[in-house]
């Protein structure tokens, strides 16, 4: 469905319909502007934007106050903008004045469900089946398009939890304000320090140990690089083989870059970490 099927211009021949039976299956956001309103022309493309973000779950009508003076006084508009979610023929809640669009979110949450859910779902079930990349690809994206919401930031926080990435998790959960971190932000930073703990495997340990006595060993180091990935701590591990890359590019037959690259597929193809470090090596490379 296009966008403009979200988006309609209310006047009288339209507003029975459109305003009071439409909001029976979908809530109806009203919004009243007029062209002489300054405020209105900030507001409204961010209410289109999110109409066409929640593809359909609310309908955004339209309404030239000026033009349409009788509706406005019988809902009672008394400035412009103003905004007025109405469900089930009667209005349950609005604002007047412009807001950012973080306010607008806000207020549609309270009414709507998210329009990441799905996306949330088939993110959950990639994850369950074993797809690592997919999944938290998935789980970025809704991220993003949310605006980063405190929910969809735990739930992605969650996922790089699961898939072992403890450190990007650990970043993600930097984001979230003082006031937000509630009992499963406290949980998720626990589970992120019992995962370092047990990611000291023994194997893991003796080459440490090995490296600090000889920091030049680079075999050793591409062997320490390569039990790291394994264990998903790629950031650790691409920075050992950068290492050995910037000293000697072509060391036993390119082996360092080969793990590098492995390590950057097995990451995923446009997640973050992978970005940056691509960029890395091209650098060292080029």
């Amino acid at each position: 469905m296009n966008a403009s099927a979200h988006i309609v211009e209310i006047d009288e021949g339209n507003a029975q319909q459109l305003l009071i039976e439409e909001s029976m299956t979908r809530p109806v956001v009203v919004d009243f502007w007029a062209d002489w309103c300054g405020p209105c022309k900030q507001l409204m493309p961010i209410l289109e934007k999110l109409a066409t973000e929640y593809q359909g779950a609310f309908l955004l009508a339209k309404v030239n106050a000026d033009e349409q003076q009788m509706l406005a006084q019988q809902l009672g508009v008394r400035s412009l903008p103003t905004v007025m979610v109405i469900k089930e023929g009667q209005p349950i809640d609005g604002f007047s004045g412009a807001q950012p669009e973080s306010a607008v979110r806000e207020m549609l949450d309270k009414h709507l469900p998210s329009p990441q859910a799905d996306a949330l779902v088939e993110a959950e079930q990639l994850l369950a089946d074993g797809d690592v990349p997919a999944a938290l690809a998935l789980y970025r994206t809704a991220w993003e398009e949310s605006g980063k919401k405190l929910d969809l930031t735990l739930a992605y926080a969650a996922a790089l939890l699961t898939a072992n990435r403890l450190d990007d998790a650990e970043t993600l959960l930097q984001e979230i304000r003082l006031a937000d971190q509630d009992a499963r932000y406290e949980q998720l930073l626990a589970q992120i320090q019992l995962g370092r703990e047990a990611a000291r495997s023994p194997e893991v340990e003796a080459l440490e140990a090995a490296m600090t006595a000889d920091p030049d060993d680079h075999a050793t180091r591409i062997q320490l690089a390569i039990q790291l990935s394994q264990a998903a701590q790629y950031r650790d591990a691409l920075e050992h083989l950068l290492i050995v890359l910037r000293a000697d590019r072509d060391f036993n037959d390119g082996e360092a870059r080969k793990v590098f690259l492995d390590t950057l597929a097995t990451i995923g193809k446009g997640d973050p970490l992978a970005a940056e470090y691509q960029r890395k090596l091209f650098s060292v490379m080029y």
